[in-house]
């Protein structure tokens, strides 16, 4: 707790209080309903995976059990849920939705798509991206998903080319210290980009931008892979291997015969995915970025000789 501040705490609880006036939490019903928050989140996770062990549930909502038990009771009054022993363990009670039930969620479900799609109406095309993609943020950070991830490669489109300079810019200040020079220089990488002799693939992982790799030609037999870059949230899945695979691939297709490309030793992640591709180095020298100590080194990869 030492390295919080108040303001930071203090712009947390603002948000909090900001948004749940926004979505009406403090009203007596949700969604304009007769139902309370925790009982429209009741009938949401029952009328997607009924019939549900109570247990599953209660775990599911980080609730106390009895809480539960006396939001179940009252759902169960009003006819809208059906509790039952388990078919599969009788010392267990599942519960799922009655006809009204599932009649109840439908409306709720419209409704509550219905005011979404009212605030976003009143935002223009970038504020909504901007909301999006702050929203899921807080998702990552707070409540990483669970389960497996959507995770593509594909073809450069407008708008990925500066995104892949802002973060090569901002992630390596953030975790090595290289400062404004070291982005001028991915901005000048960048600058050189010449299609259609020149390409590049993004890596998106729930239809987020995840990952960069660039291929340049720089002569009749020599290609180069560049710009490197996986996003802290996406590392592990495995993006650096295909992004490189994909570079190779394309390499190869265009008939180089050699692929070179410039990395520095701190990157051990990067490094590793190019020794498993089969490149060797070739040559390292001391620089410095920053006033930072680095070590420059070139690596080749021969694919007269490899797959």
């Amino acid at each position: 707790m030492s390295s919080l501040t108040e303001a930071t705490i203090s712009e947390v609880r603002a948000f909090n209080r900001f948004y749940t006036k926004v979505i009406g939490v403090l009203q007596a019903g949700v969604h304009q309903s007769p139902y309370s928050l925790t009982e429209g989140r009741v009938l949401y996770e029952v009328a997607h995976a009924e019939p549900m062990e109570t247990g599953e549930l209660r775990a599911l909502l980080d609730l106390d059990a009895g809480y539960l038990s006396r939001v179940l009771a009252k759902l169960e009054d009003d006819g809208l849920i059906v509790r039952e022993r388990s078919a599969t363990d009788a010392r267990k009670h599942v519960v799922r939705l009655s006809p009204a039930g599932r009649e109840a969620f439908g409306a709720l479900d419209r409704t509550s798509s219905e005011e979404v799609a009212r605030l976003l109406a009143g935002l223009p095309e970038e504020g909504r991206d901007r909301l999006v993609a702050g929203m899921r943020a807080i998702r990552d950070v707070l409540g990483p998903p669970a389960g497996p991830r959507s995770c593509l490669i594909r073809p450069l489109r407008d708008g990925d080319l500066s995104w892949a300079v802002y973060r090569h810019g901002a992630l390596y200040s953030q975790e090595y210290g290289w400062g404004r020079e070291f982005e001028q220089t991915v901005a000048r990488i960048a600058a050189d980009y010449d299609p259609p002799r020149d390409t590049g693939w993004i890596a998106e992982v729930d239809g987020r931008r995840a990952g960069c790799v660039f291929y340049v030609r720089k002569d009749d037999t020599t290609g180069q892979l560049r710009m490197l870059l996986v996003e802290p949230f996406a590392r592990g899945l495995g993006l650096g291997r295909l992004l490189v695979d994909e570079c190779l691939r394309h390499a190869r297709a265009d008939g180089r015969e050699r692929v070179v490309l410039w990395t520095r030793d701190c990157l051990t992640s990067a490094r590793r995915i190019y020794q498993a591709a089969g490149f060797r180095l070739d040559s390292e020298e001391k620089g410095m970025e920053n006033g930072i100590e680095v070590t420059e080194q070139m690596w080749s990869l021969d694919l007269t000789t490899t797959g």
